[in-house]
């Protein structure tokens, strides 16, 4: 699946049902709140997905393929080292935050997922990507001698990940007031200190 598989329409209702969960909150996420948004009637948005649990899968599955392109396209350059890389990858993830805020009030919500299997799997299935990518650069730069092989390549990423998601968290939590890209590099610029040789 590309994002080119949803139409213009299903675009438009997740990025209106984000909108919606980032300034109401997910209880504010139904189907007759996000027609009203939209000025659509409840049969109309039906047509296009089937239940705000398969708008949410939507969501997370165009985000999940819009990172993944923009990923794949930074780890295929051969000619830079492993923390370039590292660095590159989190800057176009946090240049992407910052451009579309409203996506961490998605991503970074644990009690939309909680009790939800499908969403969570998806999710999870996001997150493992996300660490995977990270890892095989850690893994590579400790193969060149670039990275400390104190820690395992998996832990390593680990701690990465976890650190870029708390300075996300604190931007949300600031009503994205703080200087997300600043911060951001800030912190793994400190992360990637520690680790280089």
């Amino acid at each position: 699946m590309t994002n080119k598989d949803f139409t213009e329409r299903q675009i438009e209702i997740m990025e209106a049902a984000t909108l919606r969960i980032d300034k109401f909150g997910i209880q504010e996420l139904t189907i007759k709140n996000l027609a009203s948004d939209l000025s659509l009637s409840e049969a109309a948005l039906y047509r296009h997905f089937k239940s705000k649990n398969e708008i949410l899968l939507g969501l997370i599955t165009f985000f999940m393929i819009e990172m993944k392109e923009r990923v794949s396209g930074i780890l295929t350059q051969n000619d830079k080292k492993s923390g370039e890389i590292l660095r590159q990858i989190f800057s176009s993830q946090l240049n992407n935050f910052v451009a579309n805020p409203s996506i961490c009030s998605v991503i970074f919500s644990e009690g939309i997922f909680q009790f939800n299997k499908e969403l969570s799997t998806k999710l999870n299935a996001m997150m493992d990507m996300m660490h995977n990518n990270i890892s095989s650069v850690v893994a590579k730069g400790q193969s060149e001698g670039v990275f400390s092989t104190l820690l395992s390549a998996d832990a390593t990423t680990t701690i990465i990940m976890g650190s870029m998601r708390m300075v996300v968290l604190k931007w949300k939590l600031s009503g994205n007031k703080s200087n997300l890209i600043k911060d951001g590099t800030s912190v793994l610029n400190g992360l990637l200190k520690m680790i280089e040789k």
